[in-house]
């Protein structure tokens, strides 16, 4: 069982990939009860692909969170100021943050990130997702299935 306050950045809104996470790292931040290792990269990196994605600025997504309400309707809010994708982007979406770091430009970073936390062994740790998981305490989700 995970000991992390945040969510899996398998959890979704809405069909949404990462913004839950995004949102409960933004509320724990506001509480002051978010860890710090990720106070330095708020809005950065998947914060910051997820806020693009959904054409908003992250300082607007903040305010609109400390405003309250529930992720789906912070999500509504998002479509509004921002854009909505479709359901084929949203797709697309998913799947780009599902297996980022495999086999892509990422995964020097991911190997880095396995070797410093001392799993450089573990060869079920394909993605950054499951790096998150596994940094955070959860069960892993099942692989996802590579091309042959």
């Amino acid at each position: 069982m995970s000991d992390s306050p945040l969510l899996s950045p398998y959890e979704k809104t809405s069909d949404l990939f990462y913004f839950p996470r995004m949102l409960g790292k933004i509320r724990l931040h506001a509480e002051g009860e978010l860890p710090a290792e990720y106070h330095a990269n708020l809005g950065i990196g998947f914060d910051g692909q997820c806020v693009a994605f959904l054409g908003v600025e992250y300082r607007a997504l903040v305010e609109r969170v400390h405003e309250g309400g529930s992720d789906e309707e912070i999500l509504k809010w998002c479509f509004e100021q921002g854009r909505k994708p479709g359901q084929d982007e949203i797709n697309r979406w998913n799947e780009f943050m599902r297996k980022r770091g495999w086999n892509d430009d990422g995964r020097p970073t991911l190997k880095r990130r396995l070797r410093e936390g001392g799993w450089e062994n573990r060869t079920d740790i394909e993605t950054f997702f499951d790096f998150i998981d596994l940094d955070e305490g959860r069960p892993l989700h099942p692989p996802f299935s590579s091309p042959s």
